[in-house]
């Protein structure tokens, strides 16, 4: 897992992230933890990332979502209202069922979650292969004229994100921008852009 060395690199510039999770098993409850433990913001991802299975109803969405909700709840103590949909909010990976974004995003909010979207793409889960394509991607994407929310994976083996983090940060430092986790009081920023 690269995310240990994800979390040692923010510590040691002092940059909070909001680190939004999958299920995770007794190895890695350690991380889910330690992310807590040193300030950053945890959201719940979906207990499974099935596109067909979180997608097939309202019922099997909201299930995934409050199934991880009481696991992280029992692992850290944090009841967590931060979500982020597989694929986006604007996703078309749901097209399979008709309408179920449209439905979905009104019915977390109801429920009292928060979703997020992002604008700035690594595209580290894409075809994206060098740490310089996805500190490329992330730099030009920012812009001072609005919140920038940047959308990273700590999956096992990317070492290219791990490896761009630390001269992103120092980037972004450097130009003046300022680095928050997300929390519930964060404003909404509904800005679309699918990508797996």
């Amino acid at each position: 897992s690269i995310t240990p060395k994800i979390l040692d690199i923010l510590k040691e510039k002092n940059v909070k992230a909001t680190f939004f999770i999958l299920n995770y098993g007794s190895s890695t409850e350690s991380l889910v933890k330690r992310e807590v433990a040193e300030g950053h913001s945890v959201g719940i991802h979906g207990y499974s990332h099935d596109y067909h299975q979180v997608y097939q109803s309202e019922t099997a969405y909201m299930e995934n979502l409050s199934k991880l909700r009481e696991k992280i709840k029992a692992s850290t103590g944090v009841d967590t209202v931060i979500t982020r949909f597989p694929g986006g909010s604007s996703n078309t990976v749901s097209k399979f069922n008709p309408g179920i974004m449209t439905r979905l995003t009104k019915l977390v909010v109801d429920k009292g979650y928060r979703y997020f979207d992002w604008n700035v793409s690594s595209g580290d889960a894409g075809d994206v292969k060098t740490k310089e394509a996805v500190y490329q991607n992330v730099t030009k994407g920012l812009s001072k004229n609005r919140a920038n929310v940047v959308l990273m994976h700590d999956f096992s083996g990317n070492t290219k994100t791990l490896n761009a983090l630390a001269d992103i940060i120092d980037y972004g430092k450097a130009n003046g921008y300022t680095f928050d986790k997300i929390t519930p009081a964060t404003a909404l920023s509904l800005i679309h852009i699918s990508e797996p």
